[in-house]
This record gives structure tokens, C-alpha cells and sequence, in this order.
């Protein structure tokens, strides 16, 4: 089985990405950054307990600007594929 990992996967394009992948037999991973929401609204209808068995569908916490928190989920999953999605939304903030 493939594994993915995607950045910004609570964005609209990871959103639909994880959707396809997932369709495609893929094991999906996400890293999401810790905020005082925590938005997930575009992957509740994918989302499974990780602790479930046959659960294909991952999040882990972590800052892109952090390169060695980004190194140790890629090396923790060791992924085939990697779509870096992940970025401001807000142009004041970017």
C-alpha cells in the first residue's frame, strides 16, 4: 500500500486530495498546525479513530517552519509521495 503525506490537508485542495488518494487505496497522512481552532471541517467525513483497525487516515501535528519536526514525521512514515499544500490563507498574515 502507498503511503502520502500531505501538508494543508485541512485546506480545500488537501481536502479533495486525501479524498482521491484514499479512493486509490492509499494510506493518507496530514500534518496540521496546532491553532486556537482547530479547523478540520473539510476532512470530519474522512476521518477515522487512528487506533482503528484498517484505519487509513492519519494526522500529525507540526510547523513547516520547523524543519527538523517536518524531518521526523518523514522519517517516522516514511512515505512514497509527499504534496506540500500547506500555507498561509490569510494575506495579511502571509
Amino acid at each position: 500500500m502507498k503511503k502520502a503525506l500531505i501538508t494543508g490537508i485541512t485546506g480545500q485542495d488537501g481536502s479533495y486530495l486525501a479524498e482521491f488518494l484514499l479512493s486509490k487505496g492509499y494510506e493518507v497522512h496530514g500534518i496540521i498546525r496546532r491553532a486556537s481552532t482547530f479547523n478540520t471541517q473539510r476532512i470530519d467525513h474522512i476521518y477515522v479513530d487512528p487506533h482503528t483497525r484498517g484505519a487509513k487516515f492519519f494526522l500529525h501535528y507540526g510547523d513547516l517552519a520547523d524543519g527538523e519536526q517536518i524531518t521526523n514525521v518523514i522519517y517516522n512514515i516514511k512515505p512514497d509521495e509527499i504534496y506540500h499544500l500547506g500555507a498561509q490563507s490569510h494575506v495579511r498574515v502571509s
